[in-house]
């Protein structure tokens, strides 16, 4: 067997090409929900901290919901929801036939919404963990609350949150396979499809596991160093 025969390989037969760019986008359809997440997320954990009676009960709600409930059945309530709109919107311009959301959509939103829920408590909880002495500190200090907030608030939620923020980040990577279901090539169905063209299973399975663990593995190097960066000048407890 040559090289250019090899089914993981990178010749004509090969499906390595294919694996890297299902890669690619298992990494942009992930950070997209992550940063979609991190945006509803830092909005919940306001409600919650902040906002009156109705705002921290519509957080609660949110949280306590889209953590209850799996997260494939958001991304199918996303992907065939939509279609009950979108479907007869389309009949009305003449277009017939099923009419969704695309799966790259679909995915990222219902994986922004899931990661949202869990990192509106991450940083709930880092706020709380801020000192109130440093924040009276600031206050003496005749800061403007927007000062605070970018100079002491914000670095130091940020250094409080990064553990957690970093758990929900490989949680993302994960549900990521869950957006196969809607079509969208990534990792996952890229090795069904493999896996259903070549009767060889096994070897596109292990390979797509070999992928996650090669990004989970760098994303926790990248955010070790980060945390380590970030705690630099801390004292020990």
């Amino acid at each position: 067997m040559t090289a250019s025969d090899f089914v993981l390989g990178f010749g004509k037969a090969g499906w390595g090409a294919a694996l890297l760019q299902a890669t690619l986008m298992t990494l942009v359809v992930a950070l997209t929900g992550y940063a979609f997440g991190l945006l509803v997320g830092s909005l919940g954990a306001w409600a919650k901290i902040k906002g009156g009676p109705l705002l921290r009960s519509i957080a609660d709600a949110y949280t306590t919901v889209l953590r209850g409930i799996p997260d494939i059945l958001v991304i199918y309530l996303f992907y065939f929801g939509s279609s009950a709109v979108l479907t007869p919107l389309a009949r009305l311009f003449g277009i017939s036939g099923f009419v969704s959301l695309p799966g790259f959509m679909a995915g990222a939103l219902a994986i922004g919404l899931v990661s949202g829920a869990y990192q509106t408590e991450v940083m709930r909880g880092a706020y709380r963990a801020v000192s109130v002495g440093e924040i009276e500190a600031a206050i003496a200090a005749s800061m403007s609350g927007s000062t605070m907030f970018r100079r002491i608030i914000a670095p130091l939620v940020l250094r409080h949150a990064l553990p957690g923020l970093g758990n929900v980040w490989q949680l993302v990577l994960k549900e990521s396979a869950l957006v196969s279901v809607t079509g969208l090539v990534e990792i996952l169905r890229q090795a069904q499809i493999g896996a259903g063209s070549t009767g060889q299973p096994f070897t596109f399975f292990f390979a797509a596991g070999v992928l996650y663990l090669a990004i989970s593995s760098l994303s926790t190097w990248l955010l070790r160093r980060t945390e380590a960066r970030l705690r630099l000048g801390m004292g020990r407890a």
